[in-house]
């Protein structure tokens, strides 16, 4: 099977963001509700380093990455970097205790799956999270870089994709299959399942009261605000003219509400950057209530995009250079 090739800087994908969000909240649930079990479900150490081949891909890596990162280690026996890189890796699962799985592929056993990852030399690092594959590093790499690279893959991977690792027990029989831990369902799942149904029919109006209703009763709740910022994009861009927005926005670029429409219909359409641009340029064009309008529609796009990403990092910046 083709891995997807995943990139941490991509468009948004409205949908995709909810599914995260979700993922996360429940994934917590469920590694919180194991350990209250003592260790229900759990793996063995020895079961967080595994080796795959062709045959058996989709299931250990690509299934398994829907709960778990999963590692790869590209590795030959002849490689004699492979050999200082791979035991570094195997302890670092370990270490990290099931925050990711380590798959190791004999290249030389495996020749379709190093072209399909587009390996040029070994060793090669790739991760797959969701399904998705991305490059970690090729060639030997210092234990500092590694813990470096596999820290910002466990935060991707919880905040993005709700993937919080495996639930792991020293006193687990190794090779023992995990059974599907069940998820206590949260007081709001009803109010929140009500609100992604109306997403999903386009009823944004709906969506954005369903979401209100869950943060009147608990205003932290993550999966609530996130769902609304969506819901009240979504509703906002609902019936926009494109093209007569765009026209506005180029006509008249000190205009707040006009580049603010125009921001929007960058973020829906997945130019992040464009939108995020656009309203720092027009903080510093405009001046008291306009200036605040905008940075306040900043704030909120933030919160759509994802407070970890690095576009949203770059323009918080960006926005308080601009401010003092």
């Amino acid at each position: 099977m083709q891995p997807r090739n995943m990139s941490m800087s991509g468009v948004v994908d409205l949908a995709a963001v909810k599914a995260a969000q979700e993922a996360k909240t429940k994934a917590e649930q469920a590694r919180a509700e194991a350990a209250r079990q003592g260790g229900a479900g759990a793996v063995s150490p020895a079961d967080l380093v595994i080796d795959v081949d062709e045959a058996g891909f989709e299931r250990d890596v690509l299934q398994r990455s829907a709960e778990v990162p999963v590692v790869i280690d590209f590795w030959a026996e002849w490689c004699q970097p492979c050999k200082q890189l791979s035991p570094v890796l195997e302890r670092l699962a370990v270490e990290y205790n099931g925050r990711f799985l380590l798959a190791k592929i004999d290249v030389d056993a495996n020749q379709m799956l190093m072209q399909q990852f587009g390996v040029q030399g070994i060793p090669a690092v790739f991760a797959v999270v969701a399904g998705q594959a991305l490059p970690l590093f090729q060639g030997a790499a210092g234990e500092e870089q590694i813990r470096g690279t596999l820290d910002q893959l466990v935060q991707v991977a919880e905040e993005r994709f709700g993937l919080t690792g495996l639930v792991v027990d020293p006193d687990a029989e190794p090779g023992a299959q995990a059974g599907p831990t069940v998820v206590p369902a949260g007081p709001y799942d009803a109010l929140l399942e009500a609100a992604v149904q109306a997403l999903d029919a386009g009823d944004f109006g709906g969506a954005v009261q369903a979401y209100k209703n869950v943060l009147s009763d608990d205003p932290a709740n993550s999966e609530a605000k996130l769902g609304l910022a969506q819901a009240e994009l979504l509703q906002r861009v609902q019936g926009m003219d494109p093209q007569q927005v765009r026209r506005e926005a180029a006509e008249k670029p000190a205009d707040a509400g006009a580049q603010i429409a125009a921001a929007d219909l960058d973020l829906v359409g997945g130019h992040v950057e464009d939108a995020f641009g656009r309203l720092i340029e027009t903080v510093q064009r405009t001046a008291g209530d306009d200036r605040d309008a905008v940075r306040r529609r900043l704030l909120e796009l933030f919160e759509v995009v994802g407070t970890d990403d690095p576009r949203v990092v770059g323009a918080r910046r960006a926005l308080a250079r601009t401010l003092f």
